[in-house]
């Protein structure tokens, strides 16, 4: 079945699931640039068209790919990228990340972003993190400054409150807020789901199948020396054999369900998207085509009231928090 359009907001239709192109740079370990251009191709060929990006992914790697994804298919594709974090999202250290939202890199960031992708405009620019050192009106402010310019269509945030998001769509309308959600990662719906909803923002899920966790394929004999996952107590020793006992009680779902654990946790997301009242547009990433064809079958998956009350349970048993540093997401600012 083809797949259906959302609108995420007045103005940017996208197709209903996303495509997270993290996974095109080297968060994960090495990668085959040709491989991940041609799992683009696919995804763009099965109509999941809403592509994600980063400057910092893998230091402009992942935007210069999907450049060329877009110089031969720019009018099927809905871009988004973003900027906010400096250093590079590729390898395991993270001693040169910091936060910069200062206006004047606002502007800076979007003309560099934009020659990578070689576009003159993106349909989504996402402010990567909120810097606590620059109200959020500032940069927000400088945002509606490039929209004017006609270098951006829609101003997203990523992992801000739901109180900075108030804020923020107070300078200019947010058009969508980017965080982890998924089975296992429910804290947003404490405050930043709710805010979304009541002022009409988009909800974009990252991190949807929890890096790899909740899906058929993952092994953690897989996770080499560069891969990102490293930092995130989930995946510490300690803590896997508990949160691989949750993920088979997704898989559980699946079997009753005829469908894989990475459908079931994206379908699950679809139904809460639903009961909240908000357009929501997970953002599933990988390196390999038939993953993408995988993910884009949960569109045709229907949990029943039963079985998704039994997947709501899970992520009170879940070993480790989200993020290796808290005050990074939403959750360590909203205790």
């Amino acid at each position: 079945m083809p797949v259906r359009t959302v609108e995420l907001a007045p103005g940017l239709t996208v197709s209903a699931q996303g495509y997270g192109a993290m996974s095109v740079g080297p968060a994960y370990g090495p990668v085959d640039l040709d491989e991940a251009l041609a799992t683009l191709h696919h995804a763009v060929d099965l109509g999941v068209t809403f592509i994600d990006t980063a400057n910092v992914y893998g230091d402009g790697v992942s935007e210069q790919v999907v450049g060329k994804l877009l110089a031969e298919r720019g009018d099927e594709v809905q871009v988004a990228t973003k900027f906010g974090l400096t250093g590079s999202i590729g390898t395991t250290g993270t001693a040169n990340r910091r936060i910069n939202g200062r206006p004047e890199y606002a502007k800076q960031a979007i003309d560099e972003s934009l020659a990578r992708l070689g576009v003159d405009h993106v349909d989504l620019y996402y402010l990567h993190r909120v810097d606590p050192e620059v109200p959020v009106e500032d940069t927000v402010g400088a945002l509606a400054e490039l929209v004017q310019a006609g270098k951006i269509r829609h101003i997203g945030l990523s992992e801000a409150t739901g109180e900075e998001l108030r804020r923020a769509h107070a300078v200019h309308p947010i058009a969508a807020i980017q965080s982890e959600w998924s089975i296992v990662s429910r804290d947003v719906e404490r405050h930043v789901v709710p805010t979304a909803a009541e002022l009409g923002i988009g909800f974009v899920p990252y991190s949807p199948v929890s890096r790899g966790l909740l899906t058929d394929a993952f092994d953690p004999a897989q996770i080499g020396e560069q891969d990102l996952r490293r930092r995130f107590p989930r995946f510490a020793a300690d803590a896997l054999p508990t949160n691989l006992s949750v993920r088979e009680e997704v898989r559980a779902v699946g079997q009753e369900a005829g469908a894989t654990i990475a459908q079931v946790a994206l379908a699950w997301l679809d139904a809460k998207g639903r009961e909240y009242g908000l357009p929501s547009v997970s953002i599933p990433g990988t390196r390999y085509a038939d993953r993408v064809t995988e993910n884009a079958g949960a569109l045709d998956v229907t949990l029943t009231d039963e079985q998704i009350a039994r997947l709501d349970r899970l992520a009170d048993r879940i070993a480790g928090p989200r993020a290796a540093d808290p005050q990074w997401v939403s959750l360590g600012r909203e205790q």
